[in-house]
């Protein structure tokens, strides 16, 4: 054996090894989230990328926390990441387990006096019950090592904490707007609802 065989016998692992590290897709940081999600600043973009909205602007107080906490804005959601049913029943239940923010599932807009949109955060959603039961995780999961929060419904509450859907984490990044409570926190302050213009009731008609 040559020399030459011997040391590429003893260098081959090691440089497998690295090709291996570097293959690992690493978690975006905050800029790079912000860098990609720009393009969403016009909600035209979104939507011609499949984001769509009930147009329910969430508030803290909504969800039965202190009013001081903020806002959680106006969502456009990707069903398909999601997993949504196209004609949910009950409570909003989804097979979604994604947690790349590269693409993230849900954009969050603050409506504006002037009817127009403005992007403040991008999120992500999981369903419990995939993330542990279906892809068989059992820590939650994670966006550089801070876990997602829980929303879960408390039947005992006159509000619904998990605001209509079955038990799910999320995490939003605000990028696009400071916030005092921090950039991870489910609710901004400087955010507001106020502006958020609810869709008209469809018109009932009469039988014949």
């Amino acid at each position: 054996m040559t020399k030459m065989t011997k040391r590429f016998l003893i260098f081959a692992p090691l440089a497998s090894l690295v090709c291996a590290c570097q293959s690992t897709p690493q978690e975006p940081t905050l800029k790079e989230v912000k860098s990609i999600a720009e393009r969403y600043a016009d909600v035209n973009v979104a939507i011609a990328e499949g984001y769509k909205t009930d147009n329910k602007c969430i508030t803290a107080a909504m969800l039965g926390f202190p009013a001081s906490m903020g806002t959680m804005g106006l969502h456009y959601v990707r069903r398909d990441v999601l997993g949504l049913p196209d004609k949910p029943v009950g409570r909003v239940k989804g097979t979604g387990t994604h947690t790349d923010f590269r693409t993230p599932a849900m954009l969050v807009y603050e409506p504006q006096p002037d009817g127009s949109l403005q992007l403040v955060a991008v999120e992500n959603l999981v369903f419990a019950a995939a993330w542990h039961e279906t892809a068989g995780h059992k820590e939650p999961p994670k966006f550089h090592g801070r876990t997602y929060p829980l929303l879960k419904d408390d039947p005992a509450t006159k509000v619904d904490e998990a605001h209509g859907w079955e038990p799910h984490y999320e995490q939003h990044l605000w990028v696009f707007r400071d916030n005092p409570n921090g950039v991870y926190s489910p609710f901004n302050p400087n955010v507001t609802c106020r502006h958020n213009k609810p869709l008209a009731p469809a018109p009932q008609h009469s039988a014949h």
